[in-house]
């Protein structure tokens, strides 16, 4: 499967709804290096979620618990000095050029070899030191949401092509919609998503090995010992990769199995079946004490799911809670790591004259 592409305008991210969920803007304190940053807020009876330029972040989502009691449910700091001085989590950021890894940084388009810098285990991770999540993006209101917009320059972290991307986050009833827009003054490789930690019975409750999960895929990604897919598309049956039915994130993480002790439990790429049929479910995930479930739909080919299994202790979020192991999972939707030196995997490959597009819709619920 390739980028769907289409030639549109800046009306493409505008989204057609009846919904009045309520906008706002105010500043939000500097950068380092003297930058000023923005925080929006989007609101409506059912959900509440803020969203920084810093990183084109999303901040936290109020949503519902079984009883109405509403609750933030994602990790992150309370202002733009604990974002910029966190370097490894990510924490709700859009990432790129090319979210997730890249082999040791080089990939060639055209005959042409070209290097991104390295910072994870000798590899590219998303999209090198300097990547999307530490830039101050461009924030504007539109209709329900807001319109996040950057321009990376040719050459930026080593990727061709000055690349001018478009996110809007939109709030429509019970669901957060992402739609990505990105174009290219020459050809290059693409891969956004966002970067958000969830924890369903709320950010600082505990970790989310209890937290019930459901992904439709019948197969995910392998990878070396550097976490850089082997090439093959390995079934999950008989494996603690099967997710198809309902299974609690903590049931199998600790099983003895080579690819677990790899990523110190889940942090893989699942190939979607449902992949090339518009939006599609990428996940459904259930807390069974606050009642929250959490249901993720893309257009995207497949879907990186991480338990939390690098924080360690060292990061205090928002509320001043410390973030352990398993404090938060995420649910990265995706074109699959390395893309640009498999061929066999989906394209991320995006030319000048084509619009890359997708989207993920995040509907938060209760039961």
């Amino acid at each position: 499967m390739k980028f769907k592409y289409a030639m549109v305008g800046a009306a493409v991210l505008l989204m057609s709804s009846l919904a009045q969920a309520g906008v706002s803007k105010a500043p939000w304190g500097k950068t380092a290096d003297g930058k000023a940053v923005e925080i929006f807020t989007v609101s409506d009876a059912d959900l509440t979620v803020r969203i920084t330029t810093f990183g084109a972040r999303v901040v936290s989502i109020e949503a519902p618990d079984k009883n109405g009691k509403k609750a933030d449910v994602v990790l992150g700091y309370d202002n733009v000095a604990g974002y910029e001085g966190d370097t490894s989590t990510y924490f709700g950021a859009i990432v790129g050029r090319y979210g997730n890894r890249i082999a040791k940084g080089t990939f060639s388009i055209d005959g042409k070899t070209y290097h991104v810098p390295l910072n994870n285990h000798g590899n590219a991770l998303h999209g090198g030191p300097a990547g999307f999540s530490s830039k101050v993006w461009t924030g504007k209101e539109i209709p329900d949401g807001v319109e996040m917009s950057l321009v990376s320059p040719d050459g930026d972290m080593g990727f061709p092509g000055t690349l001018t991307v478009h996110v809007s986050y939109t709030v429509v009833g019970k669901s957060l919609h992402i739609k990505y827009a990105a174009t290219t003054t020459k050809p290059t490789v693409v891969n956004l998503t966002n970067h958000s930690y969830f924890n369903l019975a709320g950010d600082g409750k505990g970790n989310i090995l209890g937290t019930v999960l459901m992904i439709p895929a019948d197969r995910y990604t392998p990878v070396d010992a550097t976490q850089i897919p082997t090439g093959v598309l390995a079934p999950v049956a008989g494996t603690p990769f099967d997710f198809r039915k309902p299974t609690a994130i903590g049931a199998r993480i600790n099983d003895a199995n080579e690819q677990l002790k790899i990523g110190s439990g889940y942090d893989h790429n699942w190939v979607l079946n449902g992949s090339g049929n518009g939006l599609h479910v990428a996940a459904e995930a259930y807390d069974p004490a606050s009642g929250r479930t959490l249901t993720v739909r893309t257009t995207q080919p497949g879907v990186q799911f991480y338990a939390g299994n690098f924080l360690d202790g060292t990061k205090t979020g928002k509320f001043g809670v410390t973030y352990q192991k398993n404090a938060g999972f995420c649910l990265e939707t995706q074109h699959f790591p390395d893309s640009p030196n498999e061929p066999k995997f989906p394209s991320t490959l995006l030319k000048p004259g084509e619009v890359m597009l997708s989207e993920t819709v995040f509907t938060f619920g209760v039961k």
